[in-house]
């Protein structure tokens, strides 16, 4: 089965090209390149051109959990993890030289270890059909995290991309989640006819804490420890924004059509093999924004791990924004995953409903959410119990941003 799926999943990284592309305006994933936000430096020839900026947010959060998972001896409460918090303070610079190389560097100060580096790349693009990524920067998968950073419709991921799933073993080590996100890496990439794109990359698949070389060479298949990944897209009405809501782009017709795919072969210190499949759609016209998104992932384990099963888990979600003003942004989310594997019944489902309010003169974006977990179809009361271990019942926050 495993073989059967590495198979797949290097055809469709060789014969298919991948999905959303670096739009100029927003292609560092975090402000605009153009010069909406803060200033520029460029030289009269326009052979290059350098843009410092910053990104704030700060939020206060609100989360009750259920009394599964607590213990009373240790006065453990139900409200937990709330109050006031960071979630990134960033600070970088991003450009472009001889009119083909694009860059860009950026620092989180809020985080630790080696998420303090958020990303740090440079790209090679002498024609828009071909060009080649290098460095850190976000992996080919999922709309959600492909997404500019502060341009979100909501303020928190999808629970279904970024909650670890649940196995029926101890195993510490083993905890993967659907999204891949930042990684290290190299990606080809490119655009062709204006709507048909790809990225075809290789990462080191260990995610955006790890800045180090840390892999080796697969036991059971012989090939490099690394993370395989391929996105493909069609844009049938030119390249869409990296954005799910945006003042400055309220009169677009763009739409999104696309599917990736990828493998990490012994992920998790080397103790599984996950192969990743999913499709997506987002579509703006005019004030109305609809994004949906279904994902699956299949973890195996290694021979060495002495386990002959393997699980499956699924998720996915639909959300729609609509600016009334031109200010204000009500926003609507569904989210559902399958945690705990396709052999056993149950799901987490997350209806989640936010608002989002701009001031594009001082460049703030103020956000809301509250989103409700609840549990369907588990066979028994203790499987129901586990399903939403770690996770909050009631869900709020308030944010606020500030770019420059």
């Amino acid at each position: 089965m495993n073989r059967i799926l590495l198979s797949i999943a290097c055809l469709l990284a060789i014969a298919m090209p991948a999905m959303a592309q670096y739009d100029e305006d927003t292609e560092n994933g975090v402000v605009s390149l153009a010069g909406r936000q803060g200033f520029t430096f460029e030289t009269r020839n326009g052979d290059f051109l350098f843009k410092p900026y910053l990104l704030v947010q700060g939020s206060f959060n609100y989360n009750y959990y259920d009394d599964e998972g607590l213990d009373a001896a240790y006065n453990q409460d139900n409200v937990a993890n709330s109050g006031f918090a960071i979630p990134y303070a960033v600070l970088g610079f991003t450009g472009k030289a001889f009119k083909i190389v694009t860059f860009n560097l950026s620092i989180n100060a809020a985080a630790s270890g080696g998420n303090l580096l958020q990303q740090a790349w440079a790209d090679i693009q002498p024609k828009a059909a071909f060009g080649v990524r290098f460095g850190k920067f976000k992996t080919p998968f999922s709309h959600a995290y492909l997404t500019t950073l502060g341009e979100t419709l909501m303020p928190a991921m999808p629970l279904s991309l970024v909650t670890d799933v649940i196995m029926p073993y101890s195993l510490n080590a083993v905890t993967p989640h659907i999204g891949t996100g930042f990684d290290l890496g190299v990606e080809v990439h490119g655009l062709l006819k204006n709507r048909w794109g790809y990225q075809v990359g290789i990462f080191n698949g260990t995610g955006a804490s790890v800045n180090t070389a840390t892999k080796t060479l697969s036991d059971d298949w012989h090939i490099p420890s690394l993370l395989y990944a391929a996105r493909f897209t069609y844009m049938p009405h030119g390249v869409m924004p990296q954005t799910q809501g945006n003042p400055h782009q309220l009169g677009l017709n763009k739409m999104l059509i696309g599917v990736s795919t990828s493998i990490n072969v012994e992920s998790e210190n080397e103790s599984t093999n996950d192969f990743r499949l999913g499709g997506e759609f987002a579509w703006m016209y005019h004030r109305l924004y609809i994004g949906a998104e279904a994902y699956w992932m299949h973890v195996g384990f290694t021979k060495r791990q002495k386990i002959d099963r393997s699980f499956n888990y699924w998720g996915g979600y639909i959300q729609a924004g609509y600016f009334v003003t031109d200010r204000l942004q009500p926003a609507l989310r569904y989210d559902l995953m399958d945690r705990n594997g396709t052999d056993k019944g149950g799901l987490l489902n997350a209806p989640a409903v936010g608002i989002n309010y701009y001031f594009p003169e001082l460049n703030i974006k103020l956000q809301a959410m509250y989103q409700y977990l609840g549990r369907t179809g588990h066979d028994r009361q203790l499987d129901r119990d586990e399903d939403n271990l770690g996770l909050a019942k009631h869900q709020a926050m308030v944010m606020v941003q500030y770019t420059f």
